[in-house]
Formats: structure tokens, sequence, C-alpha cells
């Protein structure tokens, strides 16, 4: 099962701030054609499943079988267009419904909080629907009546789905988290991973144990030790102690000089990562020498190289009434059009593209790793450069992708802990999510229904 979308598409999905995205708006392509299956799909189920019933109750909202049997039919199309194999069909209508109770809790949620959608945007978003499908408003009103949809049931469609992803931007994104030693953790493993190692400058007290000596000198040593650092905790001089009780290098208030990480001993670096510079480490370390007091000078953080990617996209989402299916193969008309020469990438961004970057063209600008959910940046990073990718699915919609440009960067300490704090978000996002879901469902009524006659 899909989860469900968010509502700001961080550029290429960054994490820094660009326009909300409006809902999709291609549902009326083949939407005859999404209704007969739907109707055949559902007449199958025989005369228990045919009529329109309630299923669940969720507060004031209520889910209908109809609605089940649409998003059942939509989840089928969609995964036959991709490969992707799904439960059973009794236990995926289990998940379905379960996800349209989600949908109402959380409405509930928004409500009740003072989330809305006022009628000037909501028009905004018609108008938007309207020009995606090459459409008036008028002429859009006159396609839906054709079609047998209510107008009226239409705009509240839509309305719903900007409150869903607004409610879950504003919820979500204030749940997440992210504390330094997330961020310690995560520069270290691509530092790592980079060969980078960051420099210390650490300074000792050392109160020697021979190597003949008794549990009852180590522990005599070690209270010591101790006791020694209750008086730095006080305020006493480390420079002074090292001179009067350090069985180590006195010299320079008994620093050992910068050097790199993977020079000192794996304890020393282990005992200083969370230090900043002038403190003291809480805790005595012992060592094959003796008890160690540390006190870290000075920390030169690696410069981390990364190979950064300036790219471009267009984006289009699946509305109300409309598979994924729909989308992609639009997208792939797009791409035929700007490999035979026929228009320009930028111009078709400008012109469909439902993110805030569409007045640019598409351009995402440079971004580093990381700052892209997975599975756009990974179809991104195999693209030559101005080579356009096949239609790409992600949470967020479907995407065409274009690279113009990549270069190679070493990024300063601030840009460092930026980089790490957007892919964290990005991490703890759908675990975020989820959390939050579950909560906002626990506090809501539901109650379930069974068909009638059974």
């Amino acid at each position: 099962m899909n989860l469900p979308d968010r509502s700001t598409f961080r550029p290429g999905l960054r994490l820094a701030a660009l326009s909300s995205c409006l809902v999709a708006a291609l549902w009326l392509v083949h939407a005859r054609d999404v209704q007969a299956q739907t109707s055949a799909s559902v007449a199958q189920e025989g005369p228990r499943h045919s009529a329109d019933y309630i299923v669940a109750i969720v507060n004031r909202e209520l889910v209908t079988n109809s609605e089940v049997q649409a998003r059942l039919q939509r989840t089928e199309a969609e995964a036959s267009r991709s490969g992707t194999r799904l439960p059973p069909r009794e236990t995926l209508q289990r998940e379905v419904l379960d996800q349209l109770i989600d949908e109402r809790a959380q409405l509930t949620h928004a409500a009740d909080s003072g989330l809305r959608v006022d009628e000037s945007e909501l028009d905004r978003t018609v108008a938007s629907v309207a020009a995606q499908n090459q459409l008036s408003v008028a002429e859009l009103r006159d396609r839906l009546r054709a079609e047998g949809q209510d107008y009226a049931r239409f705009r509240d469609t839509l309305r719903d789905r900007m409150v869903l992803e607004r409610v879950r931007e504003r919820d979500v994104q204030a749940r997440l988290r992210i504390v330094d030693a997330d961020i310690e953790n995560w520069l270290s493993a691509e530092r790592e991973k980079a060969g980078a190692v960051n420099e210390y400058n650490i300074a000792q007290i050392l109160l020697a144990v021979p190597e003949n000596a008794t549990p009852a000198d180590a522990a005599a040593r070690r209270a010591q030790a101790v006791a020694l650092l209750q008086r730095l905790k006080a305020g006493e001089d480390f420079g002074a102690l090292v001179k009067s009780v350090s069985d180590a290098s006195k010299a320079n208030n008994g620093e050992l000089g910068l050097r790199r990480g993977d020079a000192l001993p794996d304890l020393f670096v282990d005992a200083v990562r969370p230090l900043l510079a002038g403190e003291v480490a809480p805790q005595v370390v012992r060592s094959g020498a003796g008890f160690h007091i540390l006190k870290l000078v000075e920390r030169r953080e690696a410069a981390l190289a990364v190979t950064q990617t300036r790219a471009r996209h267009i984006l289009l989402r699946p509305g109300p009434g409309s598979d994924e299916a729909v989308v992609v193969r639009r997208m792939e008309e797009f791409r035929q059009r700007i490999a035979a020469g026929r228009v320009r990438f930028e111009e078709l961004a400008r012109q469909f593209s439902e993110d805030g970057s569409a007045p640019g063209g598409g351009d995402l600008g440079w971004a580093s790793p990381g700052q892209f959910v997975p599975e756009f940046e990974q179809v991104m990073q195999s693209l030559a450069i101005n080579e356009v990718s096949a239609p790409v699915v992600s949470r967020f919609g479907v995407h065409l992708i274009q690279v113009l440009e990549r270069k190679q960067v070493s990024l300063d300490v601030r840009q460092q802990r930026e980089a790490a704090r957007a892919a964290l978000r990005e991490q703890k996002y759908e675990e975020t999510y989820l959390e939050w879901a579950r909560e906002v469902r626990a506090r809501a009524y539901v109650e379930l229904r069974e068909p009638p006659g059974l």
C-alpha cells in the first residue's frame, strides 16, 4: 500500500521549503474507462457488494462501500502497471478500508484544530484542474456533468485532499526531532565512507597503574582520578593539575597536539567526540597505562567532499478519480516530445509542473546527497548530463527528471550539519507519520458496519 502524500514538495523532495503543491488534476482523462472498470469490478463481487452502503462511521464522517471498491480497483490497476505484488484481495480490501478510516479521522482532527481551506484557495485549485485538462472552469463543470459527476462533490474531494496534506505536513513536521548525537553519527558514517577523518587536540591527566599493580592499588588510583575530576568540575585549572599530578607529559598543559582521529586511541576519540572545545570528559577513562582525565582542546572537522547535482523536474500528481497509470502515460508523452525536439523541457515544466519550481522551468538548484527521497535520488544519480528520465513515481506523484550539471564540492561545517539534518528528517518522516496517524485514529470514534443482509 502506498503511504499517503505529503503536502509540500521539497525541491525534488528536499527539505528546504517551496510553495505548497496543489492537488493533481488529470482525473478527467479516460474517466469513462475508469468508471466502467470500477463498475465491472464491483459487479463481479456479487449482489452483496454491488449496492452502496455504509461500511464505517468515523467521528462525524462516513465511509461507503462504493468508496472502498473504487480505491481498491485503482490500487489493483496501479499494481498491475508497476508489477507490484499485492496481498490477497480480501486482505487488500481491509487495508484500503483502514486507509479510508485513517483519512476520515485525520479530516476530523484537522477540522477540530481549526485547519481550513477557504473558497478562494479552492477556486484556484479548481482552475488548476481545468488548466491541466486544457479546459475553462465552465467547460470543466460541463464535462463533469456529462460524465455523471457532481461538481459540488468534486470540489469537496479537492478540499479534503488539500486539508489532509496540510494537517499531515503541520503535525508530522512538528514532531520530527533531530538531536546533535544523530547529526554526529550521520556525519561520522559519511566521513567513514569518504575516508575523511576529524582531527582532535586532546589534553590529558594520567594516573599510571603499573602492570603488577594489585586490584586494591588500581582501585585506589581510580579513586584518586575521580577525586581530581570532581575538583576540575568545581573549577580548578586543568593545566595546574597536569603539572602537579599527571604521570604523562606535562608540556603544553598535557596537550597531545592536533592529530587525526585514526591516529588516536579509540577510547580517547569516543570520550571527546560529544564534547565542545574546552570541555572535560564527564567520566574517567581506563587504558592499559592507567586512568585518564581528558579535555578537548580543539576539534577540526574533516572536509566532507560530495557530488552535488543540479537537476530540474516536472511533477504531476494523481488526483481524485484518476489512477497513477494515466499520469504516467501523459508523462511518457512529454518525454517523447522532448526527445523529438518538439518542445523544451523547461517549457513543459512552466506550463504543467505542480510544484513551486515551475516558474523557473522546474530547476531545483544544486543539491547534495540525501536531500531527495530515495526513489527520486536513485534515478537522478543514474542519469547522464542532459538525459531525461522515464516517468518516476514517488510519494509525491510522477516526475520527469533531467540532470543539468554535477560538481564536486567540500562542505563547510555549517553545510555538513544542514545536509545531515535534511537527510535525517527525510529518513525519520515515514516512521513519525505512522506514529502520528495511529494516535489520531486511536482518539477517533470508529464504528464498523456489516454489509446489509448479513
